[in-house]
């Protein structure tokens, strides 16, 4: 998917999926690879900056991961809510257990990019992998949605703004870093 993502999505979107099997499948095991690397990174290596490392001590750090966790699960969730409900206005079919998987699909990358919170200092790096899922929904959108490819750019603009205005400002920073969203709510005038 990552690499071939225009070949994978339309046998992402014609195999048989519930709701269930792609949470277990899918969601599940790769929404813990950031909490996991992260509890593991700031608890065993820490930030170090002026000589003085900081670490996360293991309660923390446990709590930290299971909420990010459930967080990572809600947000997906929520995502696909939006993905489903934006489609007819994009000319799209409405479908619940395809927008969740183009929901999940498309987070694949940001999932496995929250490795390199393994190593703090490295977890800028994860920032890679929002912006290649951004990438991978605008492909897979046409494929699981059946929206007009001409109509994918601005259903993938909308599906991201909303998902930031439920919290998630990972991907803020990439849309605003290519400047694509501009107003009042993120600091303007």
């Amino acid at each position: 998917l990552l690499f071939r993502a225009n070949d994978e999505w339309p046998a992402i979107a014609a195999e048989p999926a519930t709701t269930a099997s792609i949470y277990r499948d899918w969601i599940l095991v790769l929404a813990a690879i950031g909490p996991i690397a992260g509890f593991i990174g700031m608890s065993l290596f820490g930030i170090s900056m002026f000589g003085v490392t900081v670490r996360t001590g293991v309660g923390i750090g446990l709590a930290q991961a299971v909420v990010g966790y459930g967080f990572a699960l809600g947000f997906v969730f929520l995502m696909a809510l939006i993905i489903d409900a934006l489609a007819g206005s994009f000319g799209g079919e409405k479908n619940p257990v395809q927008a969740l998987k183009t929901a999940a699909y498309a987070s694949t990358a940001a999932w496995l990019f929250g490795i390199f919170q393994l190593l703090p200092a490295l977890g800028l790096l994860a920032l890679v992998g929002v912006g290649w899922s951004i990438y991978l929904l605008y492909v897979g959108l046409p494929h699981t949605m059946k929206c007009p490819q001409d109509r994918a750019g601005g259903y993938t603009r909308i599906v991201k703004l909303g998902k930031h205005r439920i919290g998630d400002a990972g991907e803020l920073c990439v849309i605003q870093l290519v400047g694509a969203e501009e107003g009042p709510e993120i600091g303007g005038n």
